[in-house]
C-alpha cells in the first residue's frame, strides 16, 4: 500500500522540520505551499518533499486539491504542527505492509492529543479528539467547508493505534484571535444552510459544552490549560450564535 503523506502550508517554517521528520516512513511527502513568506519551502524541500504551489482556496477545498496532487492513492494528511508518534507510525506501517491485498477499511481515525498552554491535554475536548486523516481518495475526499473541514468516505472507517501529536506553537493571543476568526466562518456557514440561531442557543450553548467536556470528559483533571481550552471553546460557541443572531437582526 504505497502511501502519500500530504500538507498544506502557509509561513510554517517554525514547526515544519519536525513534522516532516516524523513523515520519513512515507513514499512520498507533497508540500502544497501558498505564497509563504519564509523558509517553508526551502524546509520542505530538505526535508525530502515535493512542493507545489496553489492559491489558496480555502481549508477543504485547498486539502482536496493536495490530495488530488499525490502520486499514490492513500493519502496522509497531517497539518505543519502535527507530529506521528511512533506508536501511530507503527501501527500505519503495520497496516501499509499488511500481507492481505488491500486494507479492511477505506479510511482510518486515530486520536489526537493536543498541546495547550504547554501541556499535552488528555481528557475534555482536547483528547481523543478522533481524526479521519488516513484514507484512500478513491472513497473518500475533503469537504469543502471553510473551518472544521473533515473527510467524507463511501466505506467504513477503520480505528488506529496511537496519537498524532498537535504541538502548535501560537501564543494564547493567537489562538484567541483565530477562534474569533473561526467562530465567523462557522457562523457565515450555518446561516448559508438556513440555519437559524435563537437565544436559546446563545445561553444553553457554551453551559452545556462546559458541562459536557469539564464534567463529563473529565477536562478538570488536565488543570488549568485543560480550564481554559474549554472556556476558550464555550467563548468561540457563544460567539458563533452571537454573531449568527447579529446577521439576522441586521438583516431585517
Amino acid at each position: 500500500m504505497p502511501l502519500s503523506a500530504v500538507l498544506i502550508t502557509k509561513n510554517a517554517a517554525g514547526q515544519l522540520a519536525d513534522c516532516l521528520a516524523s513523515l520519513k516512513f512515507c513514499d512520498e511527502i507533497l508540500v502544497v505551499d501558498s505564497a509563504s513568506e519564509d523558509d517553508t519551502v526551502a524546509i520542505a524541500e530538505r526535508g525530502g518533499a515535493r512542493v507545489i504551489q496553489a492559491d489558496w482556496r480555502g481549508f477543504g477545498p485547498q486539502k482536496q486539491f493536495a490530495v488530488e496532487q499525490a502520486v499514490n492513492d492513500w493519502v496522509l494528511c497531517v497539518d505543519a504542527d502535527e507530529r506521528v508518534s511512533e506508536r501511530l507510525r507503527e501501527s500505519i506501517v503495520a497496516l501499509a505492509g499488511a500481507v492481505s491485498p488491500a486494507p479492511r477499511f477505506v479510511a482510518y481515525r486515530f486520536a489526537r492529543c493536543n498541546r495547550f498552554m504547554g501541556r499535552y491535554l488528555k481528557h475534555g475536548e482536547g483528547y481523543p479528539d478522533w481524526s479521519l486523516r488516513l484514507f484512500d481518495r478513491r472513497a473518500g475526499c475533503w469537504s469543502d467547508d471553510p473551518v472544521h473541514e473533515k473527510v467524507v468516505t463511501s466505506g467504513d472507517v477503520g480505528t488506529l493505534q496511537g496519537d498524532l501529536l498537535h504541538d502548535s506553537a501560537e501564543s494564547l493571543e493567537i489562538y484567541l484571535a483565530k477562534q474569533n476568526r473561526y467562530s465567523s466562518l462557522a457562523a457565515k456557514a450555518a446561516l448559508a444552510q438556513g440555519r437559524r440561531a435563537s437565544v436559546w442557543h446563545l445561553l444553553l450553548s457554551p453551559m452545556l459544552r462546559f458541562v459536557k467536556f469539564y464534567f463529563l470528559r473529565l477536562g478538570l483533571l488536565d488543570g488549568l490549560p485543560g480550564l481554559v481550552h474549554i472556556l476558550v471553546g464555550c467563548t468561540a460557541s457563544f460567539a458563533k450564535y452571537a454573531k449568527m443572531l447579529a446577521f439576522q437582526r441586521n438583516s431585517q
